[in-house]
């Protein structure tokens, strides 16, 4: 999602592994690339964004975030943030990676 900014964004975070292609800095105006955040390289290139793996990418994702050593880290650094707005790459807004991520730093965050 490249929308651009808004007010109540928050911190703005790309959470993709790949910096996106003919972008700058200042256009995304993010305060943080996380790197570590997104689905390894072998699983982002196997799922290819196509909608008849999803499920499959779904569940590997979310075994990759309980194996990531990050997450904990990352939840640690931005638990007092009120509000984070993660930035992604993919023009399908509803197929990527960044839903799974919300979902599952979300249920950590409330968890704490």
């Amino acid at each position: 999602m490249y929308d651009p900014p808004l007010d109540n964004d928050g911190v703005r975070i790309l959470v993709d592994r790949l910096w996106p292609r003919g972008m700058c800095k200042e256009d995304l105006e993010i305060q943080e690339w996380q790197k570590d955040l997104a689905p390894s390289v072998g699983l982002r290139i196997w799922f290819d964004h196509r909608i008849d793996r999803w499920q499959q990418f779904e569940k590997r994702y979310l075994e990759e975030l309980e194996d990531n050593i990050v997450i904990p880290i990352f939840v640690a650094e931005h638990i007092s943030i009120p509000r984070i707005t993660l930035i992604y790459a993919a023009k399908d807004e509803v197929h990527n990676h960044a839903v799974i991520l919300k979902k599952y730093l979300v249920s950590h965050f409330h968890g704490k």
